[in-house]
């Protein structure tokens, strides 16, 4: 600890700055939505995304979360979640 003019601070050095991830996503609301309901399949679609990309930001999601048992997949340009 080091003082100088009643200022106390300490420097401490580091590999690597860590990443910064959002909290919360707009994709969020999908993977909370399709856990709650009943359905075991089901056909997403997200207003100005294809299916490959949606595929993607939920796989993200699904990761980030630790998110058992749901699966995310695109077939001809749709995207699918399903519980296994």
């Amino acid at each position: 600890m080091i003082a100088m003019s009643d200022v106390k601070f300490e420097l401490k050095p580091v590999k690597k700055k860590p990443r910064r991830y959002r909290a919360v996503s707009k994709y969020d609301p999908i993977l909370d939505a399709f856990r709650e309901g009943k359905d075991s399949l089901v056909e997403v679609s997200v207003e100005g995304r294809d299916a490959n990309y949606l595929r993607m930001q939920l796989n993200k999601r699904i990761k980030a979360r630790g998110l058992d048992g749901v699966r995310v997949s695109a077939v001809n340009n749709v995207c699918y979640l399903e519980k296994e």
